[in-house]
């Protein structure tokens, strides 16, 4: 027996509850994508691998320049980060983050998409209402609530140097 092809509007025009209950679970198996998980994973792997063999790349590069690891470090995180909002602005870390998927929520690069890409989005709407309000949609709370457990977990410090 073949399978009929269900369409939506085919589905919101049935009557029988029953009928189009069934018809709309047989639509929603059509139209969901098939994802392997192994070959996902694989992706992932590569992709986030291939952002930490950047990453350490550059701090060997600066490390060699300025001889100093601490400093290299923070050249490598800004490096990094201009890197991935260049590529957020290109449109090329959208395309890195479908095929890699979780690869690219490397937490430096992935934060600076996260805060890069509404900015992007919105741009059409202004520099003020458009860039300037919806780069803070990610970062704002990421501010606000690592502030907080900064603040939360500086007087939990405090208080058990008082106690000692």
């Amino acid at each position: 027996m073949e399978k009929e092809k269900h369409r939506i509007s085919d589905v919101l025009r049935e009557r029988d509850t029953e009928r189009r209950n069934e018809s709309y679970n047989e639509y929603v198996k059509q139209v969901t994508p098939v994802f392997s998980t192994a070959a996902n994973c694989v992706k992932a792997f590569v992709i986030g691998g291939l952002i930490c063999v950047v990453g350490q790349g550059l701090t060997s590069f600066y490390l060699d320049r300025v001889q100093d690891l601490e400093t290299a470090k923070a050249y490598t995180t800004v490096s990094l980060v201009f890197l991935s909002i260049l590529l957020t602005g290109l449109g090329i870390y959208q395309k890195l983050a479908k095929f890699g998927g979780a690869g690219t929520l490397v937490p430096i690069t992935g934060f600076a998409n996260s805060v890069a890409a509404p900015a992007v989005e919105y741009k059409k709407e202004g520099q003020v209402f458009g860039i300037g309000c919806k780069v803070f949609t990610i970062a704002g709370p990421v501010i606000l609530y690592g502030m907080f457990s900064s603040w939360v977990l500086g007087l939990i410090y405090y208080i058990i140097q008082i106690i000692r």
